[in-house]
């Protein structure tokens, strides 16, 4: 784990996101699509970790962006083109543009300087979407990367955070995936190579520290 002033020198707020990846109703609320990673994602704290940050990055003055991946009821630009999307397709709750499934999910609170990032394709937040130039925009140096699932859009999300020039940090009881063994593992031998890892209450403990005033 780094020290606690490394990470305060990454986790300047000026220049630090927060970004929740796919923290919506239909994948991580209590009748969502995927009740196995909803019941990681909040049996096992990660939905309340991220909560924590997302309350303590809006006091900070650390921006904060929500990436939703969801669909037009008639599937027009989705995607068709792995077993994955197939499935998607198949599941009895859908992620269709409009509906509960695809608002931020509870006790993520969503503040009116929140950034909401909507995709209608693909598996990574940022490629093809608004994030990339809308983190530029906002001076974005370090991107913290949080939300669902270890499997597919996190690791992609950190992957191409790094391609496009950032300094990633992953607070490892903040990101869920199945089975349960598989999130630290990932972790320990993929994103720890990329990426700076830390807990949610190191990232706290730099964040709540008193610093200048909140982002304007």
């Amino acid at each position: 784990m780094p020290s606690y002033e490394a990470l305060s020198e990454l986790l300047e707020p000026r220049t630090t996101v927060l970004l929740t990846v796919e923290c919506q109703e239909g994948v991580v609320g209590k009748d969502g699509a995927l009740p196995e990673l909803a019941e990681q994602a909040r049996a096992g704290g990660v939905l309340a970790n991220i909560a924590r940050l997302v309350t303590v990055a809006h006091d900070a003055g650390v921006q904060v962006v929500h990436a939703v991946a969801e669909r037009r009821p008639d599937g027009r630009g989705a995607n068709s083109n792995a077993r994955l999307f197939r499935a998607a397709a198949r599941l009895p709750v859908q992620q269709l543009t409009g509906t509960p499934a695809v608002r931020v999910a509870a006790p993520i609170e969503v503040a009116e300087e929140d950034l909401v990032v909507r995709r209608l394709h693909g598996l990574s937040p940022l490629q093809g979407t608004d994030v990339d130039p809308l983190l530029r925009n906002l001076g974005c140096r370090t991107l913290i990367v949080t939300g669902v699932s270890a499997n597919v859009a996190v690791p992609n999300a950190v992957f191409d955070a790094v391609n496009r020039g950032y300094t990633v940090v992953v607070p490892a009881d903040a990101i869920a995936g199945v089975p349960s063994d598989y999130t630290p593992a990932m972790i320990r031998h993929t994103l720890a190579l990329v990426a700076t890892v830390a807990t949610t209450d190191e990232l706290l403990a730099c964040l709540e520290r008193p610093r200048g005033v909140r982002r304007a």
